[in-house]
């Protein structure tokens, strides 16, 4: 039994939730998020609610049952608070600053790299050696967060590069003269 499918979501204040059969419409900050529940599903709002109940108790179904409470869960909670990556470089003269809506990354190329971010996700260098990744959708700000660490991602020998706050980059040995 999926025990996260079966736990109501709440709808905090300042979000309107509309069901029109399988299409879950969620508003809040000025946004609008959809989400399409696959057929069979059955979503209803009771006492500011959000329940889903799966058709049948199906292996494909339990599975899908936590996957979809999840996601609407996430829409709710970008639409109130937003989600945010953190990325950290390091390196000597490794630095990252926003020109426009575009981040120039220097981190150690002949040549600056430039990331324009899609529409929904905006960037911040509150420091040189920090990027901040906002947006609404969880998923598409970590896409863009792991677009980012690409470019340079940390090295094990010397621990340069763009990585994760908090990440935990397992340091090597590098050759030893016998």
């Amino acid at each position: 039994m999926s025990r996260i499918g079966s736990r109501p979501i709440t709808i905090p204040d300042g979000i309107k939730v509309e069901i029109n059969g399988s299409v879950i419409k969620v508003e809040g900050k000025g946004k609008v998020s959809e989400f399409v529940v696959s057929s069979g599903f059955q979503t209803e709002i009771k006492n500011n609610e959000i329940i889903i109940t799966r058709p049948s108790d199906s292996r494909k179904d339990r599975s899908l049952h936590g996957t979809f409470r999840s996601l609407v869960q996430n829409i709710i909670t970008g639409l109130k608070d937003g989600f945010v990556k953190k990325l950290q470089l390091q390196g000597v003269g490794y630095k990252a600053q926003m020109k426009g809506k575009t981040l120039v990354l220097d981190v150690g190329f002949s040549h600056s790299i430039k990331h324009t971010p899609p529409e929904d996700v905006t960037l911040e260098t509150p420091s040189a050696t920090e990027i901040l990744v906002k947006g609404v959708d969880k998923q598409k700000v970590g896409e863009v967060a792991a677009e980012i660490r690409d470019y340079y991602p940390p090295e094990p020998y010397k621990g340069k590069g763009i990585r994760y706050e908090g990440e935990y980059v397992r340091h090597k040995q590098g050759k030893s003269i016998a």
